[in-house]
């Protein structure tokens, strides 16, 4: 029988989770945290996580470090950051910057990066850390849910009352605002990682029965608020969320069944039954937009189509982007240069500022060349990968939230063809904590219910997982 290990808890990483949860919380609704002052205080989180990560180790004596390789993409976006402030180049004026000498077009711009992907990384590195019991995961995961269904709500009665302000006191201009959000495409993409997480649970079978219809009303609400944006890369990459969870969520279940004697595992039944699910989860999702009023929704969805260009102009942005990349291939003109390069290689009246691409994938080979585009692509790879070997696990909870968590990243990556959503610090953050919900080890399972003896065998199923091993 394996050793059973106590995983042990200071009052330090306590607060360190607490501050986590409070961050997924705070960050969406100080207007998705694109304000300075927002992202100060956001910055000031992730120094406190340090501080009580360091307490941690000076309580346990032994500073815990995630070994998963997730991280190794981002460490590696940091180094080619600072390799962009290297003064390599030839000072050259570029967007009204004289003297510019760095390999980084704007090195201001750069530098706040880079702040900002530290950050990012720290919350990250102490989500694979923190989370570490079966008990926080749980907890995490009803904190996003619960959020996500009161920011629904909360989307909803502002759109119907105050359409154009944000908080009801906010006018906007330039923008359409949805919820706490100053603009409707990055709420979406928020929703669309709120929503994986009981859509995940669901499809995984991993909800009883008395519950489901909780969790279809949850789903349901966060569905309808973000169809209410009109946002037609939200809606698709809402579509493209359910479609994934169809094909992908009969990965746990395949394995569990096999091992039972008495039912033989039916793939195509089970198929069957998810995509009626999903059949009936999107009908019941457009009834419900007209139940609340939302054909006018429906119509201004349709209308923002044009026919002469169905991009909405994003077809000049891109072709102007991939000029770009031609012209600085391998490590890019700087990590958040793009709306300073921009304006040179603009083929209108150049007076325009783009700050975003509108295509997170050309954006990254524009600012990082092939360089940021190989390790973008590195953490994809990684991130299914671990998260389907995850998704296999005897934990229905466990195998839920891997799916989940993971279909709410695909349908992000589907929604970059089209927005930045991730460009939004509050997106980002979540987007990193649902890949790590995703790719957590075995800690957070719960133990398997250990075997009936047979007669004449004295083996024993262990009563928990070893912390740190995978299963």
């Amino acid at each position: 029988e394996r050793p059973v290990f106590r995983i042990r808890h200071s009052l330090a990483s306590r607060f360190a989770f607490l501050v986590i949860c409070v961050a997924i919380v705070l960050s969406a609704l100080a207007y998705g945290t694109v304000h300075y002052w927002a992202l100060g205080l956001f910055n000031l989180g992730g120094l406190t996580i340090l501080v009580l990560w360091v307490l941690d180790a000076w309580r346990l004596g032994n500073m815990r470090i995630s070994r998963n390789l997730l991280q190794l993409p981002l460490l590696g976006a940091l180094a080619l950051g600072l390799f962009q402030l290297l003064p390599l180049r030839d000072a050259t004026p570029v967007g009204g910057l004289v003297g510019v000498n760095t390999l980084s077009f704007d090195p201001y711009s750069t530098r706040l990066v880079l702040v900002q992907l530290a950050t990012l990384f720290i919350y990250f590195a102490a989500t694979l850390v923190f989370v570490d019991t079966p008990h926080r995961l749980n907890l995490l995961v009803r904190t996003i849910m619960i959020f996500g269904f009161g920011l629904a709500i909360f989307g909803l009665m502002q759109s119907f009352t105050s359409p154009t302000k944000v908080y009801w006191f906010r006018e906007l201009n330039q923008s359409t605002a949805f919820g706490p959000f100053i603009n409707r495409h990055h709420f979406a993409g928020y929703m669309e990682l709120t929503i994986a997480l009981p859509l995940g649970l669901l499809f995984a079978g991993a909800v009883e029965r008395e519950k489901k219809i909780l969790y279809v009303f949850i789903a349901g609400l966060m569905g309808v608020a973000l169809i209410m944006t009109t946002s037609r890369g939200g809606i698709i990459s809402l579509v493209a969320e359910i479609l994934f969870l169809v094909v992908v969520s009969g990965i746990g279940k395949k394995q569990k069944q096999s091992r039972s004697r008495r039912t033989k595992p039916n793939p195509l039944k089970a198929l069957a039954v998810r995509a009626g699910l999903a059949a009936a989860l999107m009908l019941g999702l457009f009834f419900a937009v007209l139940l609340f009023g939302g054909e006018f929704s429906i119509y201004r969805f349709i209308d923002t189509v044009n026919t002469d260009n169905p991009t909405s102009g994003r077809a000049h942005f891109w072709a102007v982007t991939l000029d770009i990349i031609r012209s600085y291939p391998f490590i890019g003109t700087g990590l958040g240069s793009f709306g300073v390069v921009y304006t040179q290689y603009d083929t209108r009246n150049g007076l325009f500022r783009l700050e975003q691409a509108h295509n997170d994938y050309l954006q990254v080979l524009s600012d990082g060349g092939i360089i940021g585009a190989a390790l973008a692509l590195a953490f994809v790879v990684v991130l299914f990968y671990l998260a389907i070997k995850r998704a296999k696990s005897h934990d229905g909870f466990r195998r839920g939230v891997a799916l989940g968590a993971l279909s709410g990243c695909f349908a992000v990556l589907v929604h970059s063809f089209f927005d930045f959503t991730l460009h939004t610090t509050s997106n980002a953050l979540l987007f990193l904590v649902m890949a790590a919900l995703a790719t957590l080890n075995g800690r957070v399972e719960n133990a398997p219910a250990p075997r009936k003896r047979r007669r004449g065998s004295s083996s024993t199923e262990p009563s928990e997982i070893a912390p740190g091993t995978e299963p």
